[in-house]
């Protein structure tokens, strides 16, 4: 397995990291644990995080993954594609506030991002990628993610203890991995419930109640999560929209304006022309028109 983690950014309560793991195995490896509290935030790639037999949540472009401090956990790599992730490590007082108050108290987890999140995510790996970045500003978006992301944390306890039936969610959780090692194939409702050893309305049903939104939906928010790093970095768009499963460029830049609040080229020219202030109308009130 190849891994190689390189330090992005350090202040005295925000540490943030790159990851990625390539040629890795499937099956999980050895027992690890972080000195700090760690938020995962992938931008490529799958990864399985197990901290009991049996019981594990999945990492993806459209999760925030955490890991509390002095935890011990293994890490697997379904469908051995690898993974590419900004990680974010941060103390107890942090994660109290962040989390509602509950120090010492494990809440989920993973939880869905949302949309705005995203964008940060990939936004602030481009600016720590250049040379010399602003310290000041690094920080401050460093925090907003990671309020974001206990956020989205947070908020994935509530439908965890509304459905506590072991079947449901290894159900949801053969779905999300299946969704997550092949997000362009051309999925339907039947083909998911197949997989996940359900009826198809059931499917629907009991993937809404556990993770808040429609099994539609969330294969839609997987295929533009992954699209990001590629529109960033100037990739043809119609090769993306058809890589990531979409019918065609028109199609994937209206799904991607409608989730994300622009059109995949407003947001390439916010962060060419690095234009802060109109990137901050997309994180804070996404669905206005850029100016």
């Amino acid at each position: 397995m190849n891994v190689a983690r390189r330090a992005l950014f350090e202040s005295k309560t925000l540490k943030i990291d790159l990851f990625e793991a390539r040629d890795v195995p499937e099956k999980c490896g050895e027992i690890e644990r972080q000195s700090r509290n760690v938020i995962v935030l992938p931008y490529s790639g799958l990864f399985s995080k197990h901290d009991a037999p049996g019981r594990y949540v999945l990492g993806t472009p459209g999760h925030a993954v955490f890991i509390a401090a002095d935890t011990p956990y293994r890490l697997g790599y379904p469908g051995a594609i690898g993974d590419r992730a900004l990680i974010l490590r941060f103390g107890d007082d942090v994660a109290a506030d962040g989390l509602g108050g509950r120090r010492g108290e494990a809440p989920a987890s993973s939880g869905l991002l949302p949309a705005e999140a995203m964008i940060l995510r990939n936004f602030l790996c481009a600016r720590l990628k250049r040379s010399e970045p602003d310290e000041f500003e690094i920080e401050v978006r460093g925090f907003d993610l990671l309020g974001m992301s206990l956020g989205a944390i947070r908020s994935a306890d509530a439908p965890r203890r509304r459905s506590t039936e072991a079947r449901w969610t290894k159900s949801v959780q053969c779905v999300k991995e299946a969704v997550a090692i092949a997000p362009a194939d051309k999925w339907d409702v039947e083909k998911l419930a197949r997989i996940a050893l359900i009826s198809p309305f059931h499917l629907c049903r009991v993937f809404r109640r556990t993770t808040g939104t429609s099994v539609y939906d969330y294969v839609l928010r997987e295929r533009l999560a992954l699209t990001l790093d590629a529109v960033l970095d100037g990739e043809d768009l119609t090769t993306i929209a058809l890589d990531a499963g979409f019918a065609s460029h028109s199609h994937f830049t209206a799904r991607f304006r409608d989730f994300f609040g622009c059109t995949p080229s407003a947001l390439r020219h916010c962060a060419r022309a690095d234009k802060v202030a109109e990137l901050r109308k997309i994180v804070t009130a996404r669905g206005t028109p850029l100016p």
